[in-house]
């Protein structure tokens, strides 16, 4: 391939992330950058390398941990003359030593700010300026590393595996709904979203709008505090049903639930958005 020049010619771009919220994030992080042009999305380590070598990307940003292949087992996959920028995109900082052994041009810590990434493609942008390719790769360290990825994940595995089972009271709590002069008892767990009109609450249930005379802050108490989410001042949000993070103007986000319902998360609680998708990395 040859040089590109980042000011006439858009920087081609793989993201690889096993949890869909997480490329949902840096896709909209990157679309910011008009200088990018996204050429893959990969969930797993086998589409990374296959992405790579139909594509020769400029830049990949690569998740560490992933189920199959993970990060490092990436790296030693590609061919030298393929060999993308990388910068690893990861919950886990006890690698990063390792990545930049591994020539990495950065190694950025989960959850994700804009900062900081754009820090880290700014970097890849000047190294672009001088060198096209990245430096070999040391391949006699990388086996090693990628093995000891495999071992703290199987590690992590067996943990989670031995685990007691979690109590099943959660999903059977329940709200009491006052309609007139008759009472509707919904499960939590069927609850899709709550948004506030005056001193009214109306509970989305499974396509079903009850409404009930109760403050946001009230209701919110009465919920499961790990699955309902504030996400507005007068809107929150089952968790459990969010299947899509899209990013706004101004650091705001749009949810997209089931049934392709459409919430909006205000900046000021944007970060419970950032936790959740930690979480469920």
């Amino acid at each position: 391939m040859t040089a590109k020049n980042a000011k006439l010619t858009p920087m081609s771009v793989v993201i690889v992330d096993d949890e869909p919220l997480a490329r949902d994030l840096l896709r909209a992080t990157l679309e910011e950058y008009p200088g990018l042009a996204i050429v893959a999305e990969c969930k797993n380590g086998r589409e990374a390398v296959e992405a790579v070598n139909k594509y020769r990307p400029d830049m990949m940003l690569l998740d560490i941990q992933m189920p199959g292949l993970n990060g490092f087992d990436v790296i030693k996959a590609l061919k030298p003359e393929n060999m993308p920028h990388v910068v690893f995109v990861t919950a886990f900082d006890e690698f990063a030593i390792d990545a930049f052994d591994a020539n990495a041009i950065d190694y950025v810590l989960k959850p994700i700010s804009d900062e900081r990434l754009g820090r880290a493609v700014q970097r890849v942008i000047e190294q672009m300026h001088t060198s096209p390719r990245p430096r070999p790769v040391l391949y006699s360290a990388i086996g090693s590393v990628a093995e000891r990825v495999r071992e703290k994940q199987k590690q992590k595995q067996k943990q989670k595996d031995e685990a007691p089972p979690a109590p099943t009271e959660r999903d059977s709590r329940k709200l009491s709904i006052k309609d007139g002069d008759t009472v509707n008892i919904v499960e939590e767990s069927d609850i899709d979203w709550v948004d506030a009109a005056g001193d009214y609450m109306c509970i989305h249930v499974k396509g079903v709008t009850h409404v009930m005379r109760s403050t946001l802050q009230d209701l919110h108490k009465r919920l499961d505090q790990e699955r309902f989410k504030r996400v507005h001042r007068s809107t929150i949000v089952n968790v459990d049903r969010i299947q899509r993070v899209q990013k706004h103007t101004k650091g705001e986000y749009f949810l997209f639930l089931d049934g392709e319902t459409k919430i909006k998360v205000s900046r000021h609680y944007r970060s419970v958005i950032k936790d959740f998708i930690e979480q469920k990395h």
